[in-house]
């Protein structure tokens, strides 16, 4: 099913993910649950619910009859949180000094 799936959301979901330049990764699928984490541009985007909804699910739900569910797994990206330890680190030392 993994192997499916990889060819599904890179046919029909990276494409446009990678349009905003983001993407997708697959996270899991078990018990017909979906488990995606979406990387780049759209990890965190407001938009990423809706994208969920009309882009993702509305791709693959109609091929694939035994997926109930799309799940987003949020993350923060790695570049964010070494942005944020630094700005925590330089006001932390303003506060000290």
């Amino acid at each position: 099913m993994t192997a499916t799936l990889e060819q599904l959301l890179e046919t029909l979901v990276r494409p446009a993910l990678r349009t905003h330049n983001g993407d997708v990764e697959l996270v899991g699928y078990q018990d017909g649950i979906l488990r995606l984490r979406m990387l780049g541009q759209c990890a965190g985007c407001p938009a990423a619910a809706m994208t969920n909804e009309t882009l993702i699910e509305g791709q693959l739900m109609p091929l694939l009859p035994d997926l109930k569910e799309v799940i987003l797994v949020h993350t923060v990206d790695a570049s964010l949180l070494a942005e944020a330890r630094s700005l925590m680190t330089r006001a932390r030392s303003r506060d000290q000094g």
